[in-house]
């Protein structure tokens, strides 16, 4: 049974993804190539052109691909009522999205240099402004809000920052930092 050229095309950019973001969390952004990136994938830096003309190419991509869910996300909150659930909800969700693309989180983490300057660190910035638009209300007290920014930015601190510590699964690192999450989130909610 053959693979038609389309799953074929589909996996060779794939695996152009992984090994771009594998040598770029390697050496960093800027000091990798695409022919070291051809090299690696073990074809001609032509093949690599037919898919991707440049790394910044290859790069975003990448964080089309691993970031829908956070668009979808944001989606489906702004329909949603602005309830504590809701909320709850969108943590969980989010720190979902960020340990399924937590290859790419660590890239950007990394080379955030790099990040700004690329045409992903607007996008970024607004969907990171967007979420914590969803996440606090307005008319609350300012301390609450700051509780809202505060829990998203747990998980992201969770994701980076937990890894780091020896010990205890992966798994258990973004659970603990969901369960902090939610608790900075409703704590700021107060239900009238």
């Amino acid at each position: 049974m053959s693979t038609n050229p389309q799953q074929r095309r589909g996996n060779t950019r794939q695996r152009i993804q992984d090994i771009a973001l594998e040598l770029f969390a390697e050496q960093g952004y800027e000091k990798t190539s695409l022919r070291e990136i051809a090299e690696r994938l073990g074809v001609t830096k032509a093949a690599l052109y037919y898919h991707f003309k440049t790394k910044e190419e290859i790069l975003i991509s990448v964080f089309d691909d691993q970031t829908r869910p956070i668009d979808e996300l944001i989606a489906w909150a702004a329909e949603q009522p602005r309830t504590l659930e809701t909320k709850q909800e969108m943590l969980r969700r989010y720190s979902e999205a960020l340990a399924s693309g937590a290859s790419l989180y660590r890239f950007m983490q990394e080379n955030q240099a790099a990040v700004r300057e690329l045409s992903i660190g607007e996008t970024v910035k607004r969907r990171l402004f967007a979420m914590v638009e969803l996440l606090r209300t307005a008319d609350s007290p300012l301390v609450d809000q700051v509780r809202c920014v505060s829990a998203l930015f747990t998980l992201h601190a969770g994701m980076m920052f937990l890894q780091q510590i020896e010990g205890d699964d992966p798994e258990e690192k973004r659970k603990a930092a969901l369960e902090v999450a939610i608790d900075i989130i409703t704590q700021a909610h107060h239900e009238a």
